[in-house]
């Protein structure tokens, strides 16, 4: 089974209050995210895609240095035809201090949820991420 990877960043931002950054396609919710290039590292690429998915320059990322949450699943790649593939998902926390305008280009449009726990948005990927962020936060607060 091919192995592919996709790196990608949950952006959380304070003001006005906590919330993190979801980009929306029409029938379901995304992160910034996308597959890593030949030569690329998982932060690089994080990182590169959120600015290309939302326009936030990445050096006004601060990434949480003790988190990093990956998830293995199979999904059908369409760019391989019908090929089912073996995929990483690797996700980084990043904060802004400010956000001036989010630029979507490959989605419909984004939305800045509240950090409010328990989250219910999407069984696969979201929801686990979202559990993980809260484990994380148990021992690193977010204030």
């Amino acid at each position: 089974m091919r192995p592919v990877k996709s790196c990608g960043v949950i952006v959380f931002r304070r003001q006005p209050e906590i919330s993190f950054l979801l980009m929306k396609h029409s029938h379901r919710f995304d992160l910034p995210k996308g597959h890593v290039e030949a030569g690329e590292t998982e932060i690089e690429c994080a990182l590169r895609e959120m600015w290309e998915e939302t326009g936030i320059p990445t050096n006004q990322v601060a990434l949480d240095s003790e988190f990093r949450y990956e998830e293995v699943y199979y999904p059908i790649e369409p760019r391989f035809g019908s090929e089912r593939v073996e995929k990483t998902l690797v996700i980084f926390l990043g904060w802004v201090d400010k956000v001036d305008e989010i630029v979507v280009t490959e989605h419909g449009g984004h939305e800045w949820r509240p950090w409010n726990p328990p989250h219910h948005i999407q069984k696969f990927t979201i929801n686990p991420l979202l559990a993980a962020v809260q484990m994380h936060f148990a021992s690193h607060p977010p204030v």
